[in-house]
């Protein structure tokens, strides 16, 4: 960055740190946090969506789904909405389509579930678009609106999806105060969700500075070690096959022989062998939940993990193992967790159109801590 810029992104940040400070104690009610304990998230009713007709924003998850998960034990649901979905060909926010959220919103909430709402863009880019940054403002003020006549107890606004912004962490900050204030000017009493930048990760939230306001939840997702969890899918020309043979918990030295033998390639057999030197396990996964829940501590504030998941493509006793341990990472620090997704290979893997009425996986529910409730 130029020394003009860095100067200028400097006097800026000194301009807001007003607004950055700290609160003197968290104020969101305990309640909230318990509605905000167990959740999942709903990922292709409104986005990425198998179709787009009215009918599919209204129906796409149904009464008695909503109903199940809630018997299951589930507390809330994280509704991705893809803005892109949102406007019209100028540009400006879709009244029509954000009825139909705030509508799903309604009827989530009408079966005793709290519903989480954020932005998951797929095209924006944030960092370079002043336009992209003032349509985020507008379609939450547009949104913000709309969620007036629901319980502010039971809505969840969250500002957006995974930011990346690398290295422009003061830029983030600066447009999520702003994005902030425009959601407070609408729904005054409900608790807002934030996050950091680096894909909404947990580095990404311990190099954030908490906002002066005090009923804000601070969001983290952890798909850690994503090797294993994704089978290395930020990486397409690995063998994911022989990914799938990976081992949790890595406990001895010949535990990823099986994976390694399973492929030829020298690149994927590197990564497998990196995996294994790891050693992940339940204590490793603790450590790095540990880290969110040391800043939420230091700066007197909750935090919720947003995301995570693993792949269906895993050994049900290896991907359960993971998940389980996971979750009670979560819950031993007292930190909420939302499963990616009802509706996505890294949760239930359950789609309405292909098969409406499969009940939730007794193993998942299980690692979940759920299985009581079924």
């Amino acid at each position: 960055m130029p020394g003009f810029l860095r100067r200028s992104a400097a006097a800026l940040l000194l301009l807001l740190l007003p607004l950055f400070a700290p609160p003197a104690r968290a104020e969101v009610p305990a309640a909230r946090l318990a509605t905000l304990a167990r959740g999942v998230n709903f990922t292709n009713w409104f986005r990425f969506p198998p179709r787009q007709d009215d009918a599919h924003f209204r129906d796409y998850i149904d009464d008695a789904t909503l109903a199940e998960l809630h018997r299951a034990g589930f507390t809330f649901v994280r509704l991705a909405v893809q803005p892109e979905l949102m406007t019209d060909r100028g540009g400006r926010p879709d009244a029509r389509r954000l009825a139909l959220v705030a509508a799903a919103a309604a009827r989530i909430e009408r079966h005793g579930l709290g519903v989480m709402i954020g932005w998951h863009p797929q095209t924006w880019h944030l960092e370079n678009s002043p336009a992209e940054q003032q349509e985020l403002q507008d379609l939450w003020s547009a949104l913000a609106e709309r969620l007036r006549a629901l319980d502010p107890a039971r809505t969840f606004p969250e500002v957006m999806n995974e930011p990346i912004y690398p290295k422009q962490e003061p830029q983030w900050e600066a447009l999520q105060v702003k994005v902030l204030a425009r959601i407070r000017a609408a729904l005054p009493q409900s608790t807002v969700i934030l996050t950091g930048t680096d894909w909404g990760a947990i580095d990404g939230l311990v190099g954030l500075h908490p906002v002066a306001d005090g009923n804000v939840v601070y969001s983290f997702h952890t798909y850690d070690p994503p090797t294993l969890t994704s089978l290395g899918s930020f990486e397409p020309s690995l063998d994911h096959a022989a990914l799938a043979r990976l081992p949790f918990p890595v406990v001895g030295a010949h535990d990823c022989d099986a994976a390694e033998q399973a492929t030829t390639q020298p690149r994927t057999r590197d990564v497998i062998r990196f995996y294994c030197s790891e050693h992940w396990d339940a204590a490793k996964l603790r450590g790095l939940v540990d880290q969110a829940a040391d800043w939420g501590r230091r700066n007197h504030v909750p935090v919720i993990a947003g995301e995570f998941g693993a792949s269906n493509q895993l050994p049900p006793a290896t991907r359960f193992a993971w998940i389980e341990a996971m979750r009670r990472a979560f819950e031993a620090d007292g930190i909420g967790w939302c499963l990616w997704g009802y509706d996505d290979s890294m949760g239930f893997d359950i789609h309405p159109y292909r098969h409406p009425r499969l009940p939730l996986d007794p193993g998942l529910l299980r690692a979940l801590g759920l299985a009581h409730h079924a």
